[in-house]
Order: C-alpha cells, then structure tokens, then sequence
C-alpha cells in the first residue's frame, strides 16, 4: 500500500517556490529520506505531510485518504523535531505519554504505554528524571519513544540527528534502522547529511530549488548520479567535460567519476587513461585526497593512505574503467 503520494504538489511562500510541482511516491513500511541542502524544499515537504503547511496546488494522500485540509492532529502521522521539544517542567515518563493524555487515554493506560515506549528505545527506568537531566542522545530517544507511543503509521523525522556528536549520531543511525525495520512503520527523514541518507534510507529523494532532482535505492543515487547538482551533493565527485570524454573515444557529454574509482597507475586492459600532474593532496585519515590537472581539469583520487602520494608537481597517469563514468542529463 501506498503510505504517502504527492501528485504536484507546490507550496507557494509569496513569489518563492518552496516546493514546485513534486510527484512523490512512498510505500508502506519504507524508511524514506528526503536529501539536500537548505531552502531544498525538502522539510516544506515534511511539513506538508505533517499538516503544519497546506499545498498551494496539487493533491497529498497518506494511506489513501485526502491530507489537504485535514488538521495534524487528525493525521496518522507523528513527527520527531531535530530540537526535540521536550517540556522541561514534566517527568521522561510524563513527556512521552502527553499525546495519550490529549487523546483522553486513562492514567494508568498511557503511564504503561510510555514505559513501553521508553523500554522500546533503549531508556527503561528513565521515567522519573527530567529533561535537563539527560544527555543530548537520551533526549533524541524520548522524543522518539513520545512519538512512537501514539502508534503513528508514518513517523516523520525533521532531521533528529544533527544536534549529535559524530560517534552518538552514527550509533543512532544504526538504531532507528533496527527500530524501523522491527516496528515495520513508514519513515520520513530530512537530512543534509548525505551519509545520514545513504546509510539508513531504503529510497533517497534529493532536492534542489524545490524539485526533486533523482530518486532511488542509495547505490542508485551515489553511483549514477543524473545531474551534476547530485553528482555534487551526494559524496564529492569528478565531472568529466564533453571534450575530456571525446578524448576518451567517448560519446561526448558531461560524466560523473568518483574519486575512488581512480587510481594512479598505469591503465590495465580495458581501462581508460589519462595523463596529467599533481596539483594539491590532503591526507583525511583512512585515504589521501590527490587532485590531478588534467587539461585544466581538476580529477581528485581518493587514495588508500598507506600507499605512497606522489610529489605535488610530478607527472602521473591516472586510470579507471569505463563503466566508472557515468553520462549525465544535466550538468
């Protein structure tokens, strides 16, 4: 079934197109996150499902049943926020299971469901302490267990993560996966984080000036990007210019190359090659980012560190097979 369709959907703010025509399909049970940078349209489009904006054009089902019009309360839908919203004058306990209370749920019921929740996300015994007396992740899973409580069938998340260190947020990201995949309910995510997306999504969307530039699987994404803008944007890439790729004996358009898909070494059958010299290299870790001038083409090589870097200024050859580039519609 389908969870969520946007059928051109636009939200006008003024003469600003926050969202402009987007045709959106998402399915039951799907972890689905919508990429790109700020003013993308992409959390105006969390807001749409959500109820907090209403379409200025186009048609929004969740579940089959018409969204334009229909308050967020009326909506099977909850959302985590990235700030969390927590009061500070209520228990963990009292926080999580406050939707119950708005709903009229007894007592004792809602008290029983938001211990459950707090159990289902790792914060069992949690329930008498207060927001202040939580860590940044602890107050990331409340508001994920106050959403959860109200037994939503999709979960929009508005980028929940990003207030988190690296290490807490990438132990996240492997927990609302796991959590996603037992509870088998529909997940919204708006990130900018590319590797938050193609970590945890089934489907990516990425947006650009309030259109979605590509959708697909994440390897989909990453690997045959159809614009420059996603080349770009998802991950760093190389774009090969019509006249480099002619030299190539290639039909002649703009292509995609990601940087770990060169190496520098002499080209092994069937690989292609060019000749050209070190420009800049920067040491990141686990790889050495080496930027070659080729024709007054800048190709960067992401590069194993602890292999040999060659001298900047020394002539070298790069190669790399030719299922590597990849045409784009638009660059």
């Amino acid at each position: 079934m389908t969870a969520v369709f946007f059928d051109n959907v636009s939200r006008y703010f003024g003469a600003v197109r926050a969202v402009d025509r987007v045709h959106l399909t998402i399915a039951e049970g799907e972890f689905f996150a919508m990429l790109g940078p700020s003013g993308s349209g992409k959390t105006t489009c969390l807001r749409l499902m959500a109820g907090f904006e209403q379409p200025t054009g186009g048609h929004i089902e969740i579940f089959g049943e018409t969204a334009e019009g229909v308050p967020p309360y009326r909506r099977s839908v909850n959302t985590v926020f990235q700030d969390y919203a927590l009061f500070p004058h209520l228990s963990i306990l009292d926080n999580v299971a406050y939707g119950l209370m708005v709903k009229g749920i007894g007592r004792e019921e809602r008290r029983k469901a938001a211990e459950d929740a707090l159990a289902m996300v790792k914060l069992p015994g949690y329930g008498t302490r207060r927001p202040g007396q939580l860590s940044g992740g602890q107050r990331q899973r409340v508001a994920l267990a106050r959403a959860l409580v109200n037994k939503p069938k999709v979960l929009l998340l508005d980028e929940p993560l990003g207030a988190l260190d690296l290490k807490l947020r990438e132990q996240m990201q492997e927990e609302l996966k796991i959590l996603q995949k037992s509870l088998g309910i529909t997940f919204v995510f708006v990130t900018h984080d590319q590797g938050e997306a193609l970590s945890m999504a089934d489907r990516i969307a990425v947006f650009n000036e309030g259109r979605i530039q590509q959708l697909g699987s994440p390897e989909e994404v990453y690997n045959r990007p159809q614009t420059r803008f996603v080349a770009d944007f998802v991950g760093s890439s190389n774009v090969l210019s019509e006249d480099l790729c002619r030299s190539l004996g290639l039909k002649a358009s703009f292509a995609s190359l990601r940087p770990e898909a060169v190496a520098i070494a002499p080209p092994s059958e069937g690989a292609l090659s060019l000749a050209g010299t070190v420009a800049s290299q920067s040491f990141l870790g686990a790889t050495n980012r080496i930027v070659i001038d080729v024709e007054g083409v800048r190709i960067a090589v992401a590069s194993p560190a602890a292999r040999g870097v060659p001298a900047v200024g020394s002539p070298v050859t790069i190669s790399f097979a030719a299922h590597d580039l990849h045409p784009m519609e638009d660059a």
